[in-house]
């Protein structure tokens, strides 16, 4: 647009008329010139104040202080922490799992075995690769529930997850979903499980405990022959609790099964075995894609018991038989070799099937078993304490013989039993056995003759109470044995107190 300034303005140029060039054939303007508008020293000093330098420079220091920010977060990641997350960044990428050794097995002292490994099929879990979202989480758990068709499998992960912090290493430890799973589901779960993140299908090993063996009977001939007393003393194994897995050394994880009585506690460390490593690769989902490096586990022992199988099942066969004429079902027996004392037989009865331990039991079973009045899980020949009855008569004839009460030819004689006062104390053969030596005592277990060297009768003058205990404590009674079983009794002796 024109100037509006007047005409004589110093800084109005006047358009001069345009000057043109002729050429052959056409002409051009030389040049045009229009009003220009050269601005004043007022105009320049109102732009001036429009520029705000001093917030230019407050813009600047905070442009400045951000970039200070992150170049230090940046150094302290890289530099200070680059190392743990570097760590963390391979932890998750590659894995140290362990392999697996065999169990050792268990044998008689013929050398028959009493148990033997079983594949086992187990679903487990770990929680730090499955999906971060709760959602997505709920419905891959949901998903396996439904291919085991067992909502309580559903209901213990969920709990178990909650309590894990998912960003830490324990949210790697793996955990037991599920186990001894029939082959059909754990088919299914293997072909879908390459979907599943953190969900891993492993073949581990399980107990078969063999209680049934053939033997021969005078009536009968051979016959096939179930001896349940077997479960008190080889035990059974079980998966492990947080309290024992917290006492254990790394040869162990959450995953882990245990002896938990009988010879599979009392031998674990033989029986377990030591556990491979294996340095591996895994994918985002947490499935192992290669091996970069392998340590071979070392298997567990075998060991031999003393226990004669053949042995162990007639003794049973013969205790229930009297049992049941009886009409009783709890009683114990146990069969030594007098030479060594090794222990050839060890019934207690009632007894269970320590297989059910060995394959998971749930609900009703479980409670069926724990709530038996017969208390058929305590082993009544190692825990029950009980009064020492006639194997209490060759310690009394020992001590007598070292106290000088009697020599070898001493005789008493025995006539049915002895009368103190009001009270009675018969021999168990009416009329008694006449005259009796220590030989004779011990041979047809004679009670008059050791009532007589253990508390005296009349003029014959015995042990006495503090003689009698102390020779019952240097022959071990009121004392553990030792055998290698656990939680044994250690009987009473009483005082005279």
């Amino acid at each position: 647009m024109p100037s509006k300034r007047k005409k004589d303005d110093p800084f109005v140029v006047k358009p001069e008329k345009p000057k043109y060039r002729k050429l052959k054939g056409f002409s051009y303007q030389l040049e045009w010139t229009e009003d220009s508008f050269i601005s004043g020293e007022q105009d320049k000093e109102s732009m001036r104040l429009t520029f705000d330098f001093e917030r230019l420079k407050l813009i600047g220091g905070f442009v400045f202080l951000v970039l200070l920010l992150v170049l230090g977060r940046t150094f302290y990641l890289q530099v200070i922490k680059g190392d743990y997350y570097s760590t963390m960044a391979k932890g998750n990428r590659i894995r140290i799992k362990d392999i697996e050794p065999q169990r050792g097995i268990i044998y008689d002292n013929e050398g028959k075995p009493l148990v033997r490994n079983m594949a086992n099929f187990v679903l487990y879990y770990s929680p730090g690769d499955m999906p971060k979202e709760k959602e997505d989480r709920d419905r891959l758990i949901e998903k396996i529930s439904r291919i085991l068709e067992d909502k309580k499998v559903e209901k213990k992960m969920k709990e178990k997850i909650r309590k894990i912090n998912l960003y830490s290493p324990e949210a790697y430890q793996p955990l037991i979903a599920s186990d001894n799973l029939v082959y059909e589901k754990a088919l299914k779960l293997f072909l879908k499980s390459k979907e599943m993140p953190g969900i891993i299908l492993a073949n581990k090993s399980r107990r078969k405990y063999l209680n049934e063996f053939s033997i021969n009977t005078p009536e009968e001939g051979e016959i096939r022959e179930k001896a349940e007393s077997f479960s008190h003393i080889l035990g059974y194994i079980g998966k492990i609790s947080p309290e024992e897995l917290k006492g254990k050394s790394d040869n162990y994880s959450p995953i882990d099964y245990i002896g938990k009585s009988g010879v599979e506690h009392s031998w674990e460390k033989v029986l377990k075995g030591v556990k491979g490593r294996k340095r591996v690769e895994v994918d985002a989902l947490g499935k192992e894609k290669r091996v970069i490096s392998k340590e071979p586990a070392e298997n567990g022992a075998d060991i031999f018991l003393n226990i004669d199988a053949d042995f162990q099942v007639k003794a049973e066969r013969i205790l229930k038989k009297h049992l049941k004429e009886k009409e009783l079902n709890k009683a114990s027996l146990v069969a030594l070799d007098p030479r060594n004392g090794r222990v050839l037989a060890l019934v207690s009865l009632p007894a269970f099937d320590n297989n059910i331990f060995s394959r998971g039991f749930f609900g009703k079973e479980f409670e069926e078993l724990f709530s038996r009045e017969d208390k058929s899980l305590f082993n009544r020949a190692i825990k029950g304490e009980y009064p020492s009855g006639s194997t209490i008569k060759p310690v009394m004839g020992a001590a007598a013989l070292q106290e000088g009460i009697i020599s070898e030819n001493t005789t008493i004689n025995s006539v049915g039993g002895i009368k103190i006062n009001q009270w009675f104390f018969p021999d168990w053969l009416a009329g008694g056995h006449g005259r009796t030596d220590i030989r004779k005592a011990i041979a047809q277990s004679v009670n008059t003759f050791f009532y007589y060297i253990g508390g005296g009768y009349k003029d014959f003058q015995g042990l006495g109470l503090e003689r009698i205990l102390e020779y019952n404590r240097l022959f071990g009674l009121g004392e553990l044995t030792g055998i290698d079983l656990p939680s044994e009794g250690d009987g009473f002796l009483p005082s005279r107190e």
